[in-house]
């Protein structure tokens, strides 16, 4: 029992591990893109090559090997979605488009989270609070980044507080009730069953993070700077170890165990 719990708490300490470091790269890459001028606000720049049928010659070595590695997914959405720059009667089909592959590709990073999941032994809802909320976030963040260095910095976190909220409710709700009312796994029966136990201690954990948050930015003044960003920093790691703990079993069985193959 105690080899077992050891080589859970191994497991989880290493996923939160590769995860921070992972976050903290893309971060650090992601607001190295941001640029301030002096005469005006921040602007974001990039420098990958957006024409696809140019040889970005004039740009870096790593420029270069995104261009490259990005290509094929450039040439698939050339395709199928109109730049409503240059065609602007078409700004409702390039809006579908983006629907479309916004769909597509979060089906798609969803089965291979959980086909990675399922093959490491690890719980699709360990995956989902880890890899999954990671990746997803990442663009939130480098956009709040962006909001704060144009001097909006009630916006930058007004922006993280309310697209949880969406998520949460309007991201949640609709499958929900679309999945109940028109799809029943069973006939005359509307409901979902959630396959995690430790769904409460998580909702509850995460409650305590918005509280503590406000009580943070209140005991500073509602100023935001770096006491405020480690706080937030610290209470993320705690969370999320204390989160994938549970989904693992490692205080008490809370998942069913992992069928055998």
């Amino acid at each position: 029992m105690i080899r077992t719990r050891s080589k859970k708490l191994a497991l989880g300490v290493r996923i939160i591990a590769f995860l921070s470091v992972t976050l903290t790269y893309t971060l650090i890459a992601s607001v190295s893109n941001v640029k301030i001028n002096e005469d005006g606000p921040a602007k974001q720049f990039s420098e990958e090559s957006t024409k696809i049928w140019e040889w970005p010659s004039d740009y870096s070595t790593k420029a270069k090997i995104w261009w490259i590695a990005t290509w094929p997914i450039s040439f698939v959405l050339y395709l199928t979605t109109p730049d409503c720059r240059k065609h602007p009667r078409l700004y409702v089909v390039t809006f579908l488009m983006c629907i479309f592959w916004i769909g597509t590709t979060s089906y798609l990073v969803a089965w291979l989270i959980t086909v990675i999941g399922d093959t490491i032994n690890i719980p699709d809802s360990v995956m989902g609070l880890t890899f999954l909320a990671a990746g997803t976030s990442v663009p939130e963040a480098v956009s709040s980044v962006i909001v704060t260095n144009q001097g909006h910095g009630v916006m930058g976190l007004s922006s993280s507080i309310g697209s949880n909220t969406f998520d949460i409710l309007l991201c949640l709700g609709i499958p929900w009730v679309i999945k109940s009312w028109f799809y029943p796994k069973i006939p005359g029966e509307h409901s979902i069953i959630i396959n995690s136990s430790g769904l409460t201690y998580s909702a509850v954990s995460l409650l305590s993070t918005l509280v503590l948050l406000y009580l943070s930015i209140l005991l500073n003044r509602f100023r935001l700077d770096w006491k405020i960003g480690l706080t937030c920093l610290l209470m993320y790691i705690c969370f999320l170890i204390f989160a994938s703990l549970i989904e693992l079993n490692f205080f008490f069985p809370v998942n069913l165990p992992t069928c055998d193959r």
